[in-house]
């Protein structure tokens, strides 16, 4: 028996039904970040664009997303992006990602695109692989202009008053808090993510927002995600 491929979908919020919502409830309704069907049906509402990726009829991760200027800069902000649990997994986030980003070279031809979100733990940075200036990322000290960035983000998130602009993490309770949900299954994630990750959270609704960009060369290549 030949293992099936994934596949990938994405459309307009608005044109989600009711049982698609429960299926992609299902795939966290015993553990963390228990987003379930009343949190997605708000989500639906916050964000433009919705991604499926599937094995076969399997459901096996999804994301809410949008493609808009922040202060005129292109961006690609991930609301929220949950991977089953699974030997795909990374499989699973790179399909996700792949056709998001697709999405972002269409929307913004020969421009870099800043790619934003929260993340829950520290295996989320391997969303963040082959993008550039990615921050907060070991060694580096954050600028204002990174700060700044930081708080933009969460309060498109949000709330801007909800961020720590020095070490990033963004608290809101009571959840369930979106964010970027994904648990590696084999790839590698940055030297020293972890560090980011000590003392917070998830589960009290505590988050790193966490940004780079993706540059047009890169885009318009193919060659993201890594």
């Amino acid at each position: 028996m030949f293992p099936m491929s994934m596949t990938v979908t994405t459309k307009d919020t608005t044109a989600l039904s009711d049982a698609e919502l429960a299926e992609m409830a299902d795939l966290c309704v015993d553990r963390e970040p228990n987003f379930d069907i009343g949190y997605l049906s708000k989500e639906k509402e916050n964000w433009v664009l919705v991604t499926q990726c599937r094995e076969g009829n399997k459901l096996r991760g999804y994301s809410f997303c949008t493609l808009e200027r922040i202060g005129g800069t292109p961006s690609l902000l991930i609301g929220l992006l949950l991977v089953d649990r699974n030997a795909k997994a990374d499989q699973t986030l790179k399909t996700i990602l792949h056709d998001q980003f697709r999405r972002a070279l269409l929307a913004f031809p020969d421009e870099d695109v800043l790619l934003g979100s929260r993340l829950t733990s520290a295996d989320g940075f391997r969303a963040f692989a082959g993008l550039e200036d990615v921050v907060p990322r070991l060694g580096y000290k954050p600028t204002g202009e990174d700060r700044a960035w930081g708080r933009r983000l969460a309060k498109r998130f949000g709330s801007e008053k909800s961020i720590d602009d020095k070490t990033f993490v963004m608290t809101v309770t009571p959840g369930p808090v979106g964010g970027l949900d994904y648990t590696t299954s084999k790839g590698p994630i940055p030297e020293g993510a972890e560090t980011f990750f000590k003392g917070v959270k998830s589960a009290k609704g505590q988050r790193v927002v966490v940004f780079g960009w993706a540059m047009a060369e890169a885009l318009s290549s193919g060659k993201l995600p890594k």
